[in-house]
């Protein structure tokens, strides 16, 4: 059974991070993805973002590697780059050309800073998109510095995650229209996007700038991870009231001074507390004890252990592909299912041509 996005063309011009795992998720979801890649450019089958597309070789900076990308672009429904701002335009590539190409051509832009802006052409990367933006303060303990939560939440959340949204509503748009357009995905701005909750919060009054100190940030003694007797860890949200309650029935808490849940002034005591409560048994007794209950638990797993999860395995959350163990496409489609990924692998740009034009 054919993916649901079966029969869309994407040209992607080779990047790092985001714009990578932004094809990646089309790729998966059963689109024709073609990497434009320098010369000499490897196909790296362990490189997971590049999976499940053909790769072909283009030195955009001559005028035969510029007009096969264009003759490419002609048949491409989406495109795909990441550099920075000028670079395409410099190259021949940029909206207006491959535009007047290709009319119905939706052009995704990805990068940190956005198209425009004061910062638009200086460098860098993950950390510093989303310092910028809130979220980095946010994260950390209290009384400590900011901590990088990977790069989770500028290159993949607030990046390509919302340039694939945003590629496939433009898509949407130009089949009532048959007009293309320009898609202007910074990771600054999606990253704000994803603060949307917090800021909620936020002008509640119910959350500070504080680090450590609220409600999801590990402030909150019935929100946090734990160490246990053999040093793994747990992690616990227990928020609503009767998950709290089940997590104190099912550790044995009769302390009074756990019934005020959300006195916010108590909950550093109340944190040092629930720690000797879960050292004193090993992570798997905890397990055991808390796991598929509504105590709102769940082990703390390294890279090797979570694909070994009974529930990971269940779903087949994780799979292989070229005996590269790696993440398995998500959202499940329950009619369309695209087809399980496979390694990247280099293509022929002359037949890659001849199959687009053929079936144009």
């Amino acid at each position: 059974m054919p993916g649901p996005l079966e029969g869309v063309r994407v040209v992607e011009f080779a990047g790092l991070g985001p714009g990578p795992f932004c094809a990646m998720l089309l790729a998966d979801m059963g689109a024709e993805v073609l990497r434009i890649a320098r010369p000499g450019t490897p196909v790296d089958a362990q490189d997971i973002t590049t999976r499940s597309r053909s790769q072909v070789e283009i030195d955009l900076r001559g005028e035969e590697g510029q007009a096969s990308a264009l003759a490419l672009i002609a048949r491409a429904d989406l495109l795909i780059e990441g550099f920075r701002p000028g670079v395409m335009e410099r190259l021949g590539l940029g909206p207006e050309p491959c535009l007047a190409r290709n009319p119905r051509l939706v052009y995704g832009r990805m990068t940190g800073w956005g198209q425009h802006g004061p910062l638009a052409n200086a460098a860098g990367h993950d950390i510093n998109y989303i310092a910028i933006s809130g979220a980095l303060h946010a994260i950390g303990r209290a009384g400590e510095a900011p901590v990088p939560p990977l790069n989770y939440v500028g290159d993949f959340g607030g990046g390509g995650m919302l340039l694939a949204v945003g590629l496939l509503a433009a898509l949407h748009e130009a089949g009532r229209s048959g007009r293309g357009q320009v898609i202007d995905a910074a990771m600054t701005d999606g990253t704000a996007l994803l603060s949307a909750f917090m800021y909620g919060f936020k002008a509640k009054g119910q959350w500070s700038n504080q680090r450590g100190e609220n409600l999801l940030d590990g402030g909150a003694h019935f929100y946090d991870t734990y160490a246990c007797a053999d040093g793994k860890y747990i992690a616990i949200g227990a928020i609503e009231p009767q998950f709290y309650a089940e997590l104190r029935q099912r550790c044995g808490i009769q302390d009074p001074l756990f019934d005020a849940q959300l006195d916010a002034a108590r909950w550093p005591l109340l944190k040092l507390r629930l720690a000797d409560v879960f050292r004193t048994r090993t992570r798997q007794q905890w397990c055991e004890l808390l796991e598929g209950s509504d105590a709102c638990f769940a082990p703390v797993l390294d890279w090797d252990e979570a694909p070994q999860h009974a529930h990971n395995r269940a779903r087949a959350t994780f799979t292989e592909a070229g005996g590269v163990l790696q993440p398995a496409p998500a959202p499940r489609f329950s009619r369309s299912v695209p087809e399980q990924p496979r390694p990247p692998r280099a293509a022929s740009l002359q037949d890659t041509l001849a199959a687009w034009n053929a079936r144009s």
